[in-house]
């Protein structure tokens, strides 16, 4: 019995080291094979946080590859999971899958891309350009004021004025280039929004508008939130009361923030510290996204005066104080 099993092993180990080199000779052979493209030229977008296995499903839905599964297994074999650059790729000749791979993991892309992310800062803004290695960082050695300038900006200070997307760009474009479209699209955003807005808010200019907003970009997680959070600061606004908001705060000490907001955080007056100072903070505090500045300028009609994170991203709303201190001792204590 021993013996008849130690002769099935044997033979199963044969099978399966043939297996493995019929598969590595496939590979081998598909590898080297030029890929049916039609119609050429074709461009397909490797997008950021695209992996492996869905750039090869990207690539079967656009008629490149042919098999996915097939592209996947040879890129794992490879080790090209971590080296997919992104950005937009325009094939104009026929590849082998081994030559697309090299393209993308080259980074020889016809149009590159930076995504500008709703609620980051400018301080970030400026990290995410410098970290791009086919955009020209033409504002490195600029301070805010004279990148502002050369953007043809006519604010004084940067945050918030750029709206949030993704944009695509030819390698060695400088980045004030991108900075740019992007002020733009932000004042296209803020002034048709502006000339949509409810009737009776309490802003002087749009620019107030999107202070807000960016206050009410940092302070939810959940989008459908936005018009309620507004309604709440904007009525916290209209009595006199002073808005109260932790991200302001934050904003104010800087890089001295080390991820713990304290009491005596909340109690050192900045220009941007809210439990301190009335009214409205002096600039944005972030990026806001569209749905943002929507929300500032067309509020929730409510009466509520008061929030409290449940710790899911949400909040409980409350009119009274009283009713706000339940809620607090519920979701905070």
């Amino acid at each position: 019995m021993l013996r008849s099993m130690k002769i099935w092993f044997k033979r199963l180990l044969g099978f399966g080291t043939l297996a493995a080199v019929l598969l590595a000779a496939g590979l081998a052979w598909y590898a080297t094979r030029p890929l049916v493209i039609t119609p050429l030229p074709k461009t397909v977008n490797v997008a950021p946080g695209m992996h492996l296995k869905s750039l090869s499903v990207m690539l079967e839905r656009e008629g490149v590859v042919g098999d996915a599964r097939v592209f996947w297994l040879l890129g794992r074999v490879l080790g090209k999971a971590g080296t997919l650059k992104v950005g937009v790729y325009t094939l104009d000749k026929p590849l082998t899958p081994i030559e697309l791979y090299g393209k993308i993991e080259r980074g020889d892309v016809s149009q590159a891309m930076v995504q500008f992310i709703e609620g980051r800062s400018w301080r970030e803004i400026r990290t995410v350009l410098a970290s791009q290695p086919l955009l020209k960082n033409e504002s490195a050695g600029m301070s805010d004021t004279q990148v502002l300038r050369a953007i043809g900006a006519s604010e004084a200070y940067p945050e918030g004025l750029f709206f949030p997307d993704t944009y695509f760009y030819a390698p060695h474009t400088s980045d004030l280039n991108v900075l740019r479209r992007a002020y733009r699209l932000q004042r296209e955003k803020l002034t048709s929004a502006w000339q949509a807005r409810a009737p009776g808010l309490p802003y002087e200019t749009p620019y107030e508008a999107l202070i807000m907003a960016s206050i009410v970009e940092k302070e939810t997680g959940a989008a459908f939130e936005r018009p309620m959070i507004a309604g709440v600061f904007l009525n916290r606004l209209k009595l006199g009361m002073r808005l109260q908001t932790d991200p302001t705060v934050i904003y104010g000490l800087g890089e001295r923030f080390d991820g713990n907001l304290r009491k005596v955080d909340l109690l050192a007056d900045t220009p941007y510290n809210t439990y301190t100072r009335t009214g409205l903070p002096p600039t944005p505090i972030a990026m806001p996204s569209a749905e943002a500045i929507r929300a500032a300028l067309n509020p929730a009609q409510t009466d509520a005066l008061y929030f409290v994170s449940r710790g899911d991203g949400t909040h409980v709303f409350s009119s009274d104080l009283a009713a706000h201190n339940r809620a607090v001792r519920r979701y905070q204590k």
